[in-house]
């Protein structure tokens, strides 16, 4: 499983409507967070279960369910995460 299908999974549990997850590690080759193989993500998210919650609180339920990756995996993740409508 690659680390993007890895994250897919992870994700799932927030029941999206839609993900973009790009994977932009290459522009980040020889980064000094990167050596330990963290990759560098952008992901923006949809899911009603955002609907409600304040920007911070919807991206903590992001790394809530990507903390096993966080790290190890992802060295770097910019998160843009909406509810239904509000793009």
């Amino acid at each position: 499983m690659t680390i993007v299908e890895e994250i897919e999974e992870r994700l799932a549990a927030l029941e999206p409507e839609s993900i973009e997850l790009m994977d932009d590690s290459a522009s980040h080759a020889g980064h000094a967070g990167a050596r330990a193989g963290g990759g560098h993500f952008e992901l923006t998210l949809v899911s009603s279960l955002f609907a409600g919650k304040t920007r911070i609180e919807r991206h903590r339920m992001v790394y809530e369910v990507l903390a096993p990756l966080m790290q190890r995996k992802i060295h770097a993740l910019a998160l843009r995460t909406f509810a239904p409508g509000e793009i």
